[in-house]
C-alpha cells in the first residue's frame, strides 16, 4: 500500500455566502494545506461536515480536490457511516474518482456490538482495493472501538491503520503494541500527537494543521529523530491554540479562525452555528500568539 502520510489535515469544507459548497475555495485551501506541511488531506470527514453534505456534494469534492493537488498529496475520503451498505457504495464511488484511501468512522446512533463493528469494517474493506483507516471517536459516536477489535481488524489486508481519537492513551498503547506489523496509528486529537508518537504512533490526522501545519510537521520530524525535548517544546507551545480550537464542537472554532486570519471558508452548516462572543474572544486571543503557516 502507498504511504498516506504522517501529517494529514482533516480539511474543512468551504461554503459560500449562500451556504453552497465553494469548490474553488476548496481547491485553493487544499493547495495551501499541502504547501504548508500536510502530506495528505481527509476530505469530508468530521471537520469537513460530512453529515450535512449530500452524496453528490461529497463526490464532487473528491474530484475537485484531486484536480487541485494532483499527486502532490494524498486524499483520504470520509466514506464510512452507520449503514454498511451505504458505506460500501460510497467507498466504491470514491475509489473510481481516484482517491488514495478511505476513512471509516465507527458507526454512530445504532450502537453496534464489537462483533458488529468487526463485520462492518471487514465488509467495507473487502469491497474495495483502497487502503482503509478506521476512525474511533467515541465522544461523537458513543460506541468505543475496543483495542481487541482493532487488533483483530489489523489482520484484514487493506485495513492499514486507525485514527484514534478516544483520548485514552492506555487504550492507544494497547493498540500500538498488539496490532500486526505495519499497521499504523494516527493520533485523532491534536493534543495527543506528541505522546502517541512517543509510544510508536505514525502521525496525526489534524485540525490545528490548518493554521500551524509547518510547526506540527517539525514536531513530528523531531520526534522521529529522537529529539524529544525539542519536539515536546513545540507540543507544549501549541497546546493553548489547540485548546482554543476545541472550545466548542469542531469545526466551529477552526472555521472561525480561518475566516478571522483572512482565509474565507464561510459559516458552518446547520445544525452547527458560529461561535458565541465568549468563544470568539478565546479563539482570537489564542491566534495572536502564533505564526500562521497557511499562506493567506
Amino acid at each position: 500500500m502507498a504511504e498516506l502520510g504522517r501529517m494529514i489535515t482533516a480539511m474543512v469544507t468551504p461554503f459560500n455566502t449562500r451556504g453552497e459548497v465553494d469548490h474553488k475555495q476548496a481547491q485553493r485551501l487544499a493547495r495551501a494545506l499541502i504547501g504548508s506541511g500536510s502530506d495528505g488531506l481527509v476530505v469530508t470527514g468530521t471537520t469537513g461536515e460530512r453529515p450535512t453534505l449530500t452524496d453528490e456534494e461529497q463526490l464532487k469534492l473528491f474530484a475537485t480536490v484531486r484536480e487541485a493537488i494532483g499527486k502532490k498529496g494524498t486524499i483520504i475520503a470520509g466514506t464510512g457511516g452507520n449503514c454498511t451498505r451505504e458505506s460500501i457504495a460510497m467507498t466504491g464511488k470514491a475509489e473510481r474518482l481516484g482517491v488514495d484511501g478511505a476513512l471509516l468512522i465507527v458507526p454512530y446512533y445504532n450502537k453496534p456490538t464489537q462483533e458488529g463493528m468487526y463485520q462492518h469494517f471487514k465488509a467495507i474493506a473487502e469491497s474495495t482495493s483502497l487502503p482503509c483507516i478506521l476512525y474511533n471517536v467515541p465522544a461523537r459516536t458513543v460506541t468505543n472501538l475496543a483495542p481487541e477489535t482493532v487488533i483483530r481488524l489489523s489482520g484484514v489486508k487493506n485495513i492499514v491503520g486507525i485514527k484514534e481519537a478516544s483520548g485514552n492513551l492506555e487504550q492507544i498503547a494497547k493498540i500500538i503494541h498488539g496490532v500486526r506489523k505495519g499497521f499504523l496509528v494516527w493520533s485523532g486529537n491534536d493534543s495527543d500527537t506528541f505522546p502517541v508518537m512517543a509510544m510508536g504512533g505514525h502521525g496525526v490526522i489534524s485540525v490545528a494543521s490548518h493554521l500551524v501545519g509547518k510547526q506540527i510537521h517539525e514536531m513530528i520530524q523531531l520526534t522521529l529523530k529522537g529529539k524529544t525535548k525539542e519536539a515536546a517544546a513545540i507540543h507544549l507551545d501549541l497546546l493553548p491554540l489547540i485548546n482554543a480550537l476545541f472550545i466548542v464542537s469542531n469545526p466551529i472554532p477552526v472555521k472561525y479562525a480561518l475566516n478571522h486570519v483572512g482565509f474565507r471558508v464561510g459559516k458552518p452548516r446547520l445544525p452547527l452555528t458560529e461561535p458565541d462572543d465568549k468563544s470568539r474572544a478565546v479563539i482570537e486571543a489564542a491566534l495572536k500568539n502564533y505564526r500562521i503557516d497557511l499562506p493567506i
